[in-house]
């Protein structure tokens, strides 16, 4: 199992795409924590204000975040290339436990996604810290939660990385699928999010129960207890890799 993990980390280090998605996610990371403070004071914003407990949380938890969706986008290129470049059958007959390999890839990627996570966390402390202290705000980083926000954003962010890797392996093509992933996280779960007659049942969706593992609170959405999003988002993760796993088992590779 170890030179499975081994062989997994080589082909991701084989491509640039690993960096390039790290860099987007350290810049949209960036720039969600900048937008957050800047326009804190606005009367108009959603977010409670940068003084409190609550808003420092979603200062951190929604910036480091931002890493969610890419590591689910890398997480379902690294098994959707098997397919696309047809290298499934070679790695199959190295490793017919097929089973094997996707555990190889669910650990490997996870681990990608937790290092995504603390990187992210890293650039928004970077950025928050002076920051909030040129406003006269005394940020912590050991009270007001935070230390639960940041646990929550790592394993949400490893959560994503493992849903990736059971929706590549349940789709199997590439472009459906990451295309798939971009429209839902990035349009359709933003969109119905923010319907407040279907408030009541969207609270379940992954997006949100991400939002609630990490603390975040806002002033026009309720979201579940940070316990209740954790388990949530691990069943969607868990019902993705099972579903990924059976096609990958089951079915012929070709």
């Amino acid at each position: 199992m170890l030179a499975l993990i081994q062989g997994e980390f080589a082909k991701l280090r084989s491509t640039r795409l690993w960096l390039w998605l790290l860099l987007a996610t350290m810049s949209l990371t960036a720039l969600f924590a900048s937008l957050n403070i800047a326009f804190n004071d606005d009367p108009d914003t959603l977010a409670p204000p940068l003084a409190t407990a609550a808003g420092q949380r979603l200062l951190f938890g929604t910036s480091a975040g931002g890493a969610q969706t890419l590591v689910a986008i890398l997480a379902a290129i690294g098994i959707t290339a098997e397919y696309r470049h047809r290298t499934a059958t070679t790695t199959f007959l190295a490793t017919p436990h097929r089973g094997r390999v996707v555990a190889a890839k669910l650990v490997s990627y996870g681990m990608v996604g937790a290092g995504y996570a603390v990187l992210c966390i890293a650039v928004v402390t970077a950025i928050a810290w002076p920051w909030l202290k040129a406003r006269g705000i005394e940020p912590t980083l050991t009270g007001n939660g935070i230390p639960a926000t940041f646990a929550g954003v790592v394993v949400a962010v490893t959560l994503f990385a493992l849903l990736g890797v059971g929706l590549g392996a349940l789709l199997r093509d590439q472009v459906a699928t990451v295309v798939g992933l971009l429209v839902y996280l990035f349009v359709a779960e933003p969109i119905v999010t923010r319907i407040p007659a279907l408030q009541d049942w969207s609270i379940f969706l992954p997006g949100p129960s991400a939002s609630a593992l990490s603390q975040i609170t806002l002033t026009d959405q309720d979201f579940l207890e940070p316990w209740q999003g954790g388990v949530l988002l691990a069943v969607y993760a868990l019902l993705a890799e099972v579903a990924g796993l059976w096609r990958t088992t089951r079915l012929d590779v070709t």
